[in-house]
């Protein structure tokens, strides 16, 4: 079984959290969107942001600056004041920031990262170092989400922010991938559309795994392989249990094939005892479904994933729609730390 990494210390109310932009640069686009964000976590959370150099940089200044990202997250991890650090939003291309981080001072001090999508590479690098990450709980996707915040998304994000352990996770009663225009601020006091959540999806065979988690933004994994520095020794995700979930891109069912065969025939999708795949995100700004065409795109999904998982890892439970991704409401889980998988009772805990 891989090794479990450490789960930095949890925050207290009235701590300070670490605002940056590790990824991309919304916060100078979307101010309005922004600015919920800081106040939730005041409001809601009893949290006080200190935001960092990147927070407010635009998306083209943080390209052409991945240095100054990096060391944003050193910093933010080396000040003691800091209780968790919290990603804007993500991106596509934070893999550029991994070569200038400084290994040992991401060891020294270890800090609780929340962050998803493009902030996968994060986590995946502090994974490398033994560190435990939440993939979950970006400032503008999930404390600013529109209409009041969502019961289920504030339970799962002061579980991750202030005890020792997420828990169990229990399914979401609705959901939405429905996207209101960030470009118009009347729209952050509207509720988007929501949906009965079916529950989660179970395939194979009804053991209980218990595994460490590795993984997260399905394009983001990919990516890491293709990129092939920031991987773990193969032999530590023996026995884990890898966490997948697509985005906003809608990405076809015949790309996730393609990937999940490579990460096959690499020998690595054998290793896993188990696999969680996040609620699966069917619509976009650019892409619009109605309800019969969205669940059309999602069982096509599922199809094709549990095609090649079964093929190259077909004693390993497969749990489709767990609440985490690029849907909402959503938790943050944890990234580096054992999780329950089990199938007989249908359940998954976080330790």
């Amino acid at each position: 079984m891989p090794s479990t990494s450490t789960l930095p210390p949890a925050a207290e109310r009235g701590d300070e959290v670490a605002i940056l932009s590790p990824s991309a640069g919304l916060a100078a686009e979307y101010p309005h969107v922004y600015e919920l964000g800081l106040e939730r976590l005041r409001d809601v959370f009893d949290l006080e942001p200190v935001e960092f150099p990147t927070a407010r940089k635009s998306t083209e200044y943080l390209q052409d600056h991945p240095e100054e990202r990096a060391e944003d997250v050193m910093d933010a991890f080396r000040d003691s004041d800091i209780s968790a650090v919290i990603a804007t939003i993500g991106g596509f291309e934070q893999v550029r920031i991994l070569d200038h981080l400084d290994p040992a001072v991401l060891r020294e001090h270890p800090t609780r990262f929340f962050g998803s999508s493009d902030n996968a590479n994060l986590a995946a690098y502090l994974w490398r170092e033994g560190i435990a990450s939440f993939y979950g709980g970006d400032l503008m996707t999930t404390f600013a989400m529109q209409g009041s915040m969502h019961e289920y998304a504030v339970e799962y994000l002061e579980r991750a922010l202030f005890e020792d352990a997420l828990g169990e996770l229990r399914p979401a009663e609705e959901f939405t991938d429905d996207d209101l225009d960030w470009g118009d601020p009347d729209t952050l006091d509207r509720r988007r559309e929501h949906e009965p959540n079916p529950g989660w999806a179970w395939h194979g065979p009804e053991t209980r795994v218990e595994g460490v988690t590795w993984g997260g933004s399905f394009e983001i994994v990919d990516l890491q392989l293709s990129v092939d520095r920031f991987l773990p020794d193969p032999a530590r995700l023996d026995g884990g249990v890898l966490l997948l979930e697509t985005s906003e891109e809608l990405p076809e069912p015949w790309y996730l094939r393609q990937a999940l065969l490579g990460l096959g025939e690499r020998g690595l999708l054998e290793r896993f005892d188990a696999v969680l795949v996040g609620r699966i995100r069917a619509r976009s700004p650019t892409v619009e479904r109605d309800a019969d065409e969205r669940a059309a795109y999602r069982e096509r999904v599922r199809e094709a994933m549990l095609d090649e998982i079964r093929r190259h890892a077909p004693d390993a439970p497969v749990v489709f729609g767990v609440d985490f991704g690029h849907t909402a409401p959503t938790a943050p889980v944890p990234i580096g730390r054992d999780a329950v998988v089990d199938a007989e009772h249908e359940r998954i805990a976080f330790e």
